[in-house]
């Protein structure tokens, strides 16, 4: 259990000479970014299936405690109709995914903006998503673009699947911080050139004290709710990466909320 704090990807030019130092090769890029991250989330597995071999080889290079989250297919997001997406979602699931073993963390589902919500197709869609592949448990969150969204009857359908509602501090997406799974995962997208660090050091330390309050156990009383903010008892894993914004800055923002975390 805790907080896991990364960025999306790791290959990025210019990360080249300010998060890599100059001259790294490119291949050692991961394993650089491994050792002052405690995760990151793979995106390039929306595009195209990365393949067992890929997979396999993140594992290796990076160290025994890291965790990557993966962003499910488009393939399957994009379906017309969700609850029709099983052999997509199959297929996903055997391109190597699991691979990571035990450093995998949770599958992102992102929807496209003009996804509306439909309770009965959401339903259906969530009720094919695996538990566990290859004796390996798995665990899924969703990301929402629109706002048909904000209604509790999302929230409510969420949470009887336990799927983690991402939450997104975003401009323009839905915030919806009601934690509805048994983890939490956050997506900050406003960090600012103008910024050393992204975020500013207030910011910072408002989401590395909302992160130890999830990780506790707890809700923030400061985010956006569609239900009453709900707590337990036990401790929580809580994912956060910096996605988006200056790219370029979401590294040391990283770095930074995981001083914070220390």
């Amino acid at each position: 259990m805790g907080v896991r704090v990364g960025i999306g990807g790791w290959t990025y030019e210019p990360w080249r000479g300010s998060f890599y130092p100059e001259g790294l090769p490119a291949k050692r890029e991961l394993e650089h970014a491994s050792r002052h991250l405690t995760a990151i989330e793979i995106n390039g597995t929306f595009y195209r299936s990365q393949g067992p071999k890929s997979f396999a080889k993140w594992r290796e290079e990076t160290p025994d405690d890291f965790v990557f989250t993966v962003k499910g297919h488009r393939a399957v997001v994009n379906a017309k109709k969700l609850g029709e997406a099983g052999e997509a979602v199959e297929w996903f699931f055997r391109s190597g995914v699991t691979e990571l073993g035990d450093k995998l963390g949770p599958v992102l589902w992102q929807l496209a903006p003009f996804k509306k919500f439909d309770d009965e197709d959401l339903g259906a869609f969530l009720t094919l998503l695996p538990r566990e592949v290859a004796g390996l448990p798995i665990r899924h969150a969703i990301e929402v673009r629109n706002t048909s969204f904000v209604v509790p009857e999302f929230v409510d359908l969420a949470r009887k699947n336990d799927v983690a509602i991402v939450y997104a501090d975003s401009d323009e997406h839905p915030a919806i911080a009601d934690v509805t799974a048994g983890f939490v995962y956050a997506r900050l997208q406003r960090s600012s050139s103008e910024e050393e660090n992204g975020y500013t050091a207030a910011d910072l330390d408002k989401w590395g004290e909302r992160a130890k309050l999830w990780a506790a156990g707890g809700a923030p009383g400061d985010l956006t709710y569609v239900d009453a903010p709900k707590t337990r008892k036990t401790k929580r894993d809580v994912f956060i990466f910096f996605i988006s914004g200056a790219k370029e800055r979401n590294p040391a923002a990283a770095q930074a909320l995981i001083e914070r975390l220390k």
